[in-house]
């Protein structure tokens, strides 16, 4: 992405607001730097005993006057930058949030929430900054710099004077070509550590109560700090730089004052100038002193947010991995079957890496009819889930090997094809929001009536009844307030509640008894009569009605067939059952 492609879009939609706050500027400085003047005028004219009562009150009421008009309209001006810098914010904290939903997940299993937050939170933050104090400050500095060195000039003030009072500021751009890069650097430095304590504190509070549980606080405090101590080195080591740069300008403007003070009061001692011009000068200097030293900081303060706009600019540059290919359909999975051929796949090309490249996948071939139910089962790791986020294309199969109702799944748009399909993982996510948002997250607008009779269906809807606010219950964070199994069965009443053509149940009753996994499978049973079903489990009770089973293992199908045929033949499938009969004959006899 261009480098400026952030604040050129801003600016163009901004741009008249800038505009009319340095024309604000601009006048409010031309007011501003008649103050030396005027004050000069007054201190020859009570130098030499001209000044009446009358002329004091008048001087009084123009330096009033004066003050009153840089401070009104200078305000105007700065009030229209802070309005737009808050504008930047919000733009672009939409933009990014845009952005992230657009990214596949292979971008999210890189990067964690914390350092997703601090693109948010920090890098919008600092370029908010320079922007708003950045055009504010140079915009002033520089119309009263200017103004300053022009009213300097057609004073009676003696050129090579005002010359040698200004040679130490002719240092201010090499200091500016030597700290400015370092102070860059180290920003950047700073930004991204921010970044990994911000995940890191994410990751320590979302597991607080297994930290509780374990009694590692100890351990967890001294992981956290060991982020918080490279935030603080890497700080310092900014501020060291910052503080240097942002004391070497002040230093060279009070050189020039010292100058003007010196020379300038040896020319008036020998009366060479007026001491109103002396006066002049010295105000006028001393003015040039403010100006200078907001340079230092626009410039200290450009170069840590070109740190962070480096960041945004690279983050809003990455393109996701799923794209809809050009003329991309439309399909009505309705009545639409599944075949996979010859699927073999492997993360390791996905994310670069061919050489070595470990297959999860490998030679998966199946056909699911339409308004068939398919049973998948395996052990840990052999590809299950895999498989469904290559059917849901979270993640691209090779081409030609997944197709949906005769159909290349990557030449289907992505929102018909997710439309279609219902998918319920195993974890259960739900939001920060109510129980029946969380139902009815796929329509908002869903009658409280078909909630609760998916809340029914899911065999949760008991549990809900016994909250005080019942299905208004506010969950706390990832649905903190529920069980892992009342997780599960809400999750559950929201695939349910879809209604797609195709159903996908990943291990999704694994946290529930036997007893409420059998109610609920002859649920779905029902409910998806002449539906497309897939149900992934390591229980065979959840799937042995399915019309096929396939046993995956390694990432190969080992076997297939249905319940029955798989128990009369030698393999994982029986094995799997005789180990889970024994189990639950043992559970039984311990009652």
């Amino acid at each position: 992405m261009d480098s400026h492609r952030i604040l050129g879009d801003f600016f163009r939609k901004t741009w008249l607001f800038y505009v009319l706050s340095i024309c604000c500027h601009l006048v409010a400085n031309i007011i501003h730097v008649n103050f030396p003047r005027v004050l000069g005028n007054f201190t020859d004219e009570l130098k030499d005993g001209l000044l009446s009562g009358d002329g004091i009150v008048q001087y009084s009421w123009t330096l009033l006057g004066i003050g009153v008009g840089f401070a009104v309209i200078g305000g105007i001006g700065q009030y229209l930058v802070m309005y737009t810098g808050r504008y930047f914010e919000f733009m672009n904290r939409r933009r990014l949030f845009v952005h992230f939903t657009g990214l596949s997940e292979q971008f999210y299993s890189k990067n964690g929430v914390g350092k997703l937050l601090s693109y948010f939170m920090n890098d919008v933050t600092t370029v908010r900054e320079a922007i708003s104090m950045g055009v504010n400050q140079t915009a002033n500095a520089s119309i009263l710099l200017v103004s300053t060195i022009a009213m300097l000039l057609i004073t009676n003030v003696p050129l090579y004077l005002v010359a040698a009072s200004m040679v130490p500021l002719l240092l201010i751009p090499v200091i500016v070509v030597w700290l400015g890069p370092m102070i860059r650097r180290r920003s950047l430095q700073v930004q991204e550590a921010l970044g990994v304590m911000t995940e890191s504190a994410e990751e320590q509070f979302g597991g607080m109560r297994v930290t509780k549980k374990f009694a590692v606080e100890d351990t967890m405090k001294q992981r956290f700090g060991t982020t918080v101590d490279n935030i603080r080195n890497k700080q310092l080591r900014l501020v060291r730089v910052s503080s240097l740069f942002q004391s070497i300008i002040p230093f060279l403007g009070a050189s020039s004052l010292i100058i003007a003070l010196s020379f300038g009061g040896y020319l008036t001692i020998t009366g060479r100038i007026t001491v109103g011009n002396f006066v002049a000068l010295t105000l006028y200097i001393r003015m040039l002193m403010n100006p200078l030293q907001q340079i230092g900081n626009v410039i200290n303060v450009v170069q840590r947010a070109r740190a962070s706009l480096d960041r945004l600019n690279d983050l809003l540059g990455k393109q996701a991995d799923i794209k809809e290919l050009p003329g991309a359909k439309e399909l009505d999975l309705e009545h639409a079957g599944i075949e996979v051929r010859d699927l073999s796949f492997s993360y390791d090309r996905v994310n670069g890496h061919e050489d070595g490249a470990r297959q999860v996948l490998r030679g998966i071939r199946l056909e699911v009819p339409p308004g068939a139910t398919l049973g998948i089962i395996g052990r840990t790791g052999s590809g299950k889930t895999t498989l469904m986020k290559l059917l849901l294309r979270t993640y691209d199969p090779p081409p030609g090997t997944v197709q949906i109702g005769g159909e290349d799944i990557r030449k289907l748009t992505l929102k018909s094809l997710r439309e279609g399909i219902a998918y319920v993982p195993q974890d259960g996510f739900l939001f920060s929001s109510t129980i029946r948002e969380n139902i009815a997250f796929y329509k908002r607008d869903t009658e409280p009536t078909v909630v609760e009779e998916a809340a029914h269906k899911a065999r949760v809807y008991d549990n809900i009844a016994e909250f005080p606010d019942k299905f208004e219950t506010r969950l706390g964070e990832r649905g903190i307030t529920l069980s892992g199994g009342q997780r599960q069965r809400t999750s559950l009443a929201r695939g349910i509640i879809k209604n797609a053509p195709i159903l996908i149940l990943d291990d999704s009753v694994s946290a529930v008894d036997a007893v409420t996994e059998t109610e609920i499978m002859e649920t779905i049973r029902d409910i998806r009569e002449g539906k497309t079903t897939i149900i992934i489990a390591h229980r065979i009770s959840a799937l042995k009605f399915a019309d096929e089973i396939i046993v995956l293992d390694q990432g190969e199908i080992v076997q297939r067939g249905t319940h029955e045929t798989l128990l009369s033949e030698d393999g994982l499938y029986r094995t799997l059952h005789d180990i889970q009969e024994e189990g639950m004959r043992h559970h039984g006899t311990g009652h």
